[in-house]
């Protein structure tokens, strides 16, 4: 064979190859639901669930900006369940656990920039000292930006209970009471730890959610599932905002999942 025709044959199967693997990656593109716990002036480097108030404020600027496409988790529920086309850059933003903090100074970043969150409620903790209390619950529900949900009632992964029935009690009645305290119905939950089981994702789904989040409950389930939608936890890690970029870039969960395997 000529040595064009050489060349133009190992040009050609590099531009296949490229383009498998472009449309590949394409086909692996999940919307990122980035999880936060903590937000503090007081935030220790080696704690993992907290970061400072500044770094928040450099990633919430970082998606404004570069014009990020910042949607409620209901929403992004909504379209992964209606299979539609997710934007590129689509973004959703939790909460779990309701630290006082995410009052005092997440919530006034995210009114700054104008961006949704979802907060998960542990309802036996609601007015601790260092936990929301209902009134502060009620101003950030009103607000538009924030969208209340369960992490059930008390801080124990379900998988820990002994009986169905307790934990049925975790699910069904941490609905009813933040639905009584705030005058409206509770379509998301957070399971705690992210751990739960096939018929604990059923209970979920028997007790009227519309979505619910986990952390990397692994290919077992899949990114389509929106009872096991996978988050990635924001920590201390992400003041490098190339770092945040590449957890929140859509790709994340693919190398995540690759190198657990």
């Amino acid at each position: 064979m000529p040595k064009r025709k050489v060349l133009i044959t190992f040009f050609s199967l590099i531009a296949i190859f490229l383009i498998f693997s472009v449309n590949f990656i394409r086909g692996k593109y999940v919307a990122p639901i980035a999880m936060y716990h903590s937000v503090t002036p007081f935030a220790a480097p080696q704690n993992r669930l907290a970061i400072t108030d500044a770094t928040f404020d450099r990633q919430m600027h970082f998606l404004k900006s570069r014009r990020y496409n910042v949607v409620p988790l209901e929403t992004l529920a909504a379209m992964i369940r209606e299979k539609k086309k997710i934007p590129p850059k689509t973004v959703s933003i939790t909460f779990d656990d309701g630290y006082k903090d995410n009052y005092i100074y997440a919530f006034p970043i995210l009114k700054k920039y104008n961006l949704p969150a979802a907060l998960f409620i542990i309802t036996d903790e609601v007015g601790r000292p260092d936990r929301v209390s209902w009134a502060e619950v009620k101003e950030m529900q009103d607000s538009g930006l924030i969208t209340i949900g369960s992490h059930t009632l008390g801080p124990d992964p379900l998988t820990k209970y002994k009986t169905k029935e307790e934990v049925k009690r975790q699910i069904f009645d941490s609905k009813k009471l933040l639905e009584e305290k705030l005058g409206r119905q509770v379509n998301t939950f957070s399971y705690p730890e992210g751990r739960f089981t096939d018929w604990i994702r059923q209970l979920v789904v028997d007790a009227g959610y519309k979505c619910a989040v986990a952390t990397n409950p692994g290919k077992k389930f899949p990114s389509d599932d929106i009872f096991a939608l996978k988050r990635l936890r924001i920590s201390a890690n992400c003041h490098n905002l190339f770092v945040y970029w590449a957890e929140t870039s859509g790709y994340y969960n693919l190398m995540r999942e690759y190198r657990h395997k």
